[in-house]
């Protein structure tokens, strides 16, 4: 008899990011980077702690490949 095991969901990985590695990824500087937010054009941070945000570098790399399409569209 053979049995079989349900594999469980693969979880796709993801890492946050600080402000200084998202700065560096889009070559944006923070003040940009949190106006862009405001105006609901970039992926909002995660607050972990009180002093503490982060924001998702899935979300974020999404980002980039998403300008840099538009770039090539135009």
């Amino acid at each position: 008899m053979q049995l079989v095991h349900a594999q469980k969901p693969v979880v796709p990985r993801d890492r946050l990011l600080r402000l200084p590695e998202v700065v560096a990824l889009t070559g944006t500087s923070k003040t940009t980077i949190y106006d862009l937010m405001k105006a609901g054009k970039f992926p909002a941070r995660t607050k972990i702690t009180a002093r503490m945000a982060v924001w998702s570098e899935a979300a974020v790399l999404t980002w980039i490949q998403a300008r840099i399409t538009e770039g090539a569209v135009q």
